[in-house]
């Protein structure tokens, strides 16, 4: 079996899972069509579609497309033309002619009869004469079948690249517009806080009137309240995961799986900070993030 190797591309190029790609093989006698449309899916999964005269090249094909892509649905297509004038030859089959020719005569004679059984009515009859397909050889079909598989497999390819960099480019400036409100909610927390407080002594003396606060207990449940509701951990790993989303995104390769891990963890100091924060800014703060990040869950879908 000849295998046609399939040029390498830019590795640490960020891929999209979906494409299509096509390629074409037409030589004297045979014109073979590969095509390969990819979409999302947790890992490599190949339908392959085939005539039956190439079943023998299946794991070939198979082996090229593993070494080549990582994750994703792959449908593969290939269809086939045979251009050859004479596909195959007549044959005859003697003994049954011989024994048609005896059965005329004999019932000739034995009714009596004119024999008027002549070639053009033994040419009639069932199985005397068969036409037997030429199949072409398995070299010659998998020569045509893999180089038209590595003209489609890099036409895929480079269309899962190109994708793949409109991916990366729109979740870098997700990433900006990410740190952006975990810079303004970072700015509103102490605020937050001290905001919280003053409503909180304003409802007190309201509803003590001239009593006097006992300004130690109050300090002290206002630190109380700020040591529970402090959002500054969960500020300082979202600071840390976006600049980690960053690099592997640039590292590029098969980075979804990864990144994927990157966004849950995202999504989790998010909902801290929704669940800590009373403040109206912060909790549109939030929300904004955390569409954000299901924006780039969704982007990340996408990737290889």
């Amino acid at each position: 079996m000849i295998v046609v190797e399939i040029p390498s591309e830019v590795v640490m190029a960020v891929r999209s899972m979906t494409g299509y790609g096509k390629g074409v093989y037409e030589g004297e006698e045979i014109k073979l069509v590969a095509e390969l449309k990819s979409v999302n899916h947790r890992f490599l999964d190949l339908a392959i579609k085939m005539p039956k005269s190439l079943n023998f090249a299946e794991d070939g094909v198979r082996k090229v497309l593993k070494e080549k892509l990582t994750r994703g649905h792959v449908d593969v297509f290939v269809n086939v033309e045979d251009k050859r004038e004479i596909k195959g030859e007549l044959g005859v089959d003697r003994g049954l002619a011989e024994q048609y020719v005896a059965v005329s005569r004999e019932l000739a004679d034995e009714l009596g009869i004119e024999n008027d059984f002549g070639v053009k009515d033994l040419l009639k009859q069932n199985n005397v004469v068969c036409f037997s397909t030429s199949e072409m050889g398995e070299d010659a079909l998998s020569e045509a079948l893999f180089a038209a598989l590595s003209d489609a497999v890099a036409s895929l390819d480079a269309m899962r690249v190109k994708e793949g960099e409109n991916l990366r480019l729109d979740m870098l400036n997700k990433l900006d517009e990410m740190r952006e409100t975990v810079d303004k909610i970072a700015v509103l927390a102490p605020d937050a806080v001290k905001k919280h407080g003053e409503k909180v002594r304003e409802r007190v003396a309201e509803y003590l009137g001239s009593v006097a606060v006992d300004e130690s207990k109050f300090l002290n449940e206002m630190a109380f309240y700020a040591d529970k509701v402090a959002i500054d951990e969960e500020i300082t790993r979202l600071n840390s995961h976006i600049p980690h989303f960053r690099d592997v995104l640039q590292k590029g390769g098969a980075v979804g799986k990864q990144l994927d891990f990157i966004v849950q963890e995202m999504n989790r100091e998010s909902n801290t900070i929704g669940s800590k924060c009373c403040d109206i800014r912060i909790s549109e703060c939030v929300v904004a993030l955390k569409c954000t990040i299901e924006k780039l869950r969704e982007q990340i879908q996408n990737l290889e």
